[in-house]
């Protein structure tokens, strides 16, 4: 089975180191300061809860959601929200989208039971480890804060082991129904292209080298000056590093930071200097502009429209070992082998490229595992938010991914500027998000119209 290269995750994939704790922290599993774990309720409910003994709001198909159920998701709901910030609905809309969203849960779990899907406990330690690398915490601290915030570890686990089969459910379900055509590609470069001549659309990042001209200067000076300013483009155009240049000939203030003026938008820089650089693309170098300051020369670090991808990127070159659990090798024993692939690899008693050539069950083996040079969103979100934690030659913990466990080890790292074909690839992945979005909501609706909902109603 080869890696594949997926796009960016849709957001549903919940995202914590991962890529699966989105929705946990929606649920406030991403601990807050000390003190009170969680907001006070709302007058009605908290009299609701004391009042009553619990009783069933509402049954999916044979299982019943609870009162309070619903009014924990809600107190978890009211910390995020007033630890973000944000506006807070009145109770009675509280509750009807947290019973909503525990509906559609509760029919998409029992989808991903009845169709054989399972998460087994491997899956569920490395979970609590990425929540606990989240919160700076190890493992026992984030136990102990759990239960400080009056959750059991047990029910924790369960929550992270439920998110986790949500995600694996909605990536079989989902992923496969998205394709993106080259038609729509084009479409879309097209459109974003036609507004390229917007200054307002379109993030530019500039340096400059300025030779200033003194208020009052000769003729003479003047033209010996813009043979200065010429001198420098000339440089510039021969490949001399543009930063070095503005620390030694430039008289803006900016020389110290090698010319840079910041990422921002196009209508925020001078006219001339948009009008200069408007057709140019990154890395390339304007002619000399004449202003009340003097003589500029301007090179475009970083050039970006609001809806496409960066042309500069980080570039990743990564190897791995990857390991499918199967009826006679269970996730569990498959990390314990690659965790000793790790310990041979580090006492230098076995390199990574033959164990990967020898043992992994991914075409890459061949190469010892190598993946090649990857843009951002190339590979699926879990192994790319580990990978982008490492240093060079840095060896990862054991991952487990929807393909199966990895040892994964970061060779290099670069800064590298994108050809159009690699454009046009993020393009697609841009797209194909966007529709792994809309997907995502036609097929959850699906789910929950095909199941037997009944909302009861309090007892008196």
């Amino acid at each position: 089975m080869t890696l594949k290269f997926l796009t960016a995750k849709p957001i549903w994939v919940l995202a914590f180191a991962m890529g699966l704790m989105s929705g946990l922290q929606a649920q406030g599993l991403r601990l807050g300061q000390r003190g009170p774990a969680i907001g006070a309720l709302p007058p009605a409910l908290e009299q609701l809860e004391t009042r009553q003994a619990d009783f069933i709001v509402a049954v999916v198909n044979s299982e019943p959601i609870t009162n309070q159920e619903v009014v924990r998701e809600m107190q978890r709901v009211q910390q995020m929200m007033m630890q973000q910030r944000q506006p807070m609905p009145s109770p009675a809309e509280l509750a009807k989208a947290v019973l909503d969203k525990l509906i559609n849960e509760r029919a998409q779990l029992q989808l991903a039971r009845d169709t054989g899907l399972k998460v087994d406990d491997p899956s569920v330690d490395q979970a609590e480890q990425s929540v606990a690398r989240q919160n700076q915490l190890s493992v026992a601290d984030l136990r102990r804060r759990v239960v400080m915030d009056g959750m059991e570890v047990k029910s924790f686990r369960e929550q992270l082991r439920a998110q986790i089969l949500l995600t694996r459910l909605r990536e079989r379900e989902v992923e496969p129904r998205v394709r993106v055509s080259d038609l729509e590609v084009d479409q879309y470069l097209q459109d974003q292209q036609s507004q390229a001549s917007d200054p307002a659309t379109v993030q530019l990042n500039l340096a400059q080298v300025l030779v200033a001209v003194p208020e009052g200067a000769s003729a003479a000076a003047v033209e010996a000056l813009q043979k200065r300013a010429q001198q420098v483009l000339a440089r510039a155009k021969a490949g001399q590093d543009f930063a070095q240049l503005a620390r030694e000939a430039s008289d803006a203030p900016d020389r110290a930071n090698g010319g840079q003026m910041g990422m921002r938008p196009g209508d925020r820089y001078p006219t001339l200097f948009w009008e200069a650089v408007k057709g140019l693309k990154a890395g390339e170098v304007s002619s000399v502009l004449r202003s009340g300051a003097g003589f500029h020369v301007l090179k475009v670090l970083d050039k970006r429209s609001a809806g496409l991808p960066p042309m500069s990127v980080t570039q990743q070159r990564a190897r791995h070992i990857l390991l499918v659990p199967s009826a006679t090798l269970s996730e569990a024993a498959a990390r314990d082998l690659l965790f000793d692939y790790r310990r041979r690899i580090e006492a230098g008693q076995a390199s990574f490229a033959s164990l990967a050539r020898d043992n992994s069950q991914d075409g890459s083996a061949p190469q010892g595992g190598d993946l090649g040079w990857a843009n951002p969103g190339q590979f699926v979100p879990e192994f790319e938010t580990v990978l982008s934690s490492l240093t060079p030659g840095q060896i990862s913990d054991p991952l487990i991914s929807r393909f199966g466990v990895h040892l994964i080890q970061l060779m290099e790292r670069r800064q590298n500027q994108l050809e159009p074909r690699e454009q046009r690839e993020m393009v697609r992945n841009l797209l194909r998000e966007k529709k792994l979005d809309e997907s995502f909501v036609t097929w959850a609706k699906d789910v929950r119209d095909r199941a037997y909902v009944e909302l009861r109603e309090p007892p008196l």
